[in-house]
């Protein structure tokens, strides 16, 4: 069977690798996120009505936590040249403005013909709870170094 792996900068992963990255979200990202999707909801913004719900104050949106997801995988595992195909994630827990999260990719499945593999995903927060959790089917491009 062919390599489809061939061109791929880190190479075919192996079962079980893992990567992970680690940030801490700030009203910036609500901001950034804000202006790239018009999303204001409230809970992002006003902290006296968040304060009032179950969150118990504001929380970042939920593509600033996957965000972290996107950064793991384009640039660590698989690496560069990265892209979704698919992608299944529960929302366990809302990312308050200010906590520090950790995204967690592990391959679960690589294939040989093509450069895809599935990732079982999870961001936890600093308390160590879960706030999503998944999977991702990836495809890994062929590119070349830019000189």
């Amino acid at each position: 069977m062919e390599n489809g792996w061939a061109g791929t900068r880190r190479g075919k992963p192996q079962l079980g690798q893992r990567a992970s990255r680690t940030r801490a979200t700030s009203f910036r990202d609500v901001e950034a996120f804000t202006a790239m999707t018009g999303d204001r909801n409230p809970i992002h913004y006003d902290d006296l009505l968040a304060a009032k719900t179950v969150l118990g104050g504001l929380v970042v949106q939920g593509g600033v936590t996957t965000g972290l997801l996107n950064a793991v995988v384009a640039e660590d595992l698989p690496g560069p040249g990265t892209v979704f195909l698919e992608t299944n994630w529960r929302f366990k827990k809302a990312v308050r403005v200010g906590q520090t999260i950790e995204a967690r990719v592990e391959v679960v499945e690589v294939r040989d013909d093509k450069p895809i593999c599935t990732l079982n995903t999870c961001i936890a927060d600093s308390l160590g709870d879960t706030c999503v959790e998944g999977t991702a089917v990836t495809y890994t491009l062929p590119i070349c170094e830019v000189r």
